[in-house]
């Protein structure tokens, strides 16, 4: 969900307000899966390179992110929404933890949607904290154990399908560090369009070229 920053400075507000449009974006975006029975969404809303940004807006968005986890989650209950936020979270304070911990419970059991929102997150922290996990549990194997059917079920997002389609907006065409194990055989969307300019339209048209691709998965192309 890129370009929030840049959506506020075009019209001259401080970057919080950016942060608090993209924000809001996020609800049409999930009806509008949730309407089109898309089963799983994954959001990249903070990743572990964030925190290098002026402590004044990682502090705006830590509490953005606990207000809407306050906001929300009886809509996404009463939605049928399943929240998991993927990431490390020792970095967040123990309220923010506490909040979090207490939206996915009251959503665990929600099936028309699973919406991942990946925070304090990074590919490659993913990638090693699951080898650390697998490590630990087998610490009687060997290295040689470690398979990649072994190790998936140690990544954040356990349980869940490969991705399949990964949009980025804001005109950037790089993934940034976000799902690279997930991603390895998504179909890319790069977008200019800043997020919180970011419509259902513009998703339906990523979804109707998505349609359009031919996904043979390193097989040969069919004659």
């Amino acid at each position: 969900m890129d370009g929030n920053r840049r959506w506020a400075k075009k019209r001259f507000l401080p970057s919080a307000l950016g942060h608090a449009a993209g924000a809001k974006r996020v609800r049409a975006i999930v009806e509008a899966c949730l309407r089109s029975d898309i089963p799983h969404l994954s959001l990249f809303a903070f990743s572990t390179e964030n925190w290098r940004r002026p402590e004044e807006e990682v502090s705006m968005l830590m509490s953005l992110f606990a207000s809407y986890l306050q906001k929300e989650v009886d809509e996404m209950e009463a939605y049928g929404v399943c929240l998991k936020v993927v990431g490390d979270r020792t970095k967040f304070s123990q309220e923010l933890q506490s909040l979090i911990a207490r939206a996915e419970q009251q959503t665990q059991h929600n099936t028309k949607i699973t919406l991942r929102v990946a925070a304090n997150y990074g590919g490659r922290w993913d990638m090693l904290q699951a080898a650390k996990r697998w490590q630990s549990e087998h610490a009687d194997e060997k290295l040689d154990a470690l398979t990649e059917e072994s190790l998936a079920p140690y990544l954040s997002t356990a349980g869940a399908p490969e991705m399949d389609l990964l949009i980025r907006t804001g005109g950037e065409s790089r993934i940034s560090n976000f799902m690279l194990w997930q991603a390895a055989y998504a179909e890319m969307f790069f977008i200019e369009t800043l997020w919180p300019d970011f419509t259902v339209k513009h998703l339906n048209e990523a979804v109707a070229w998505f349609s359009k691709r031919d996904r043979r998965f390193g097989s040969a192309a069919p004659f």
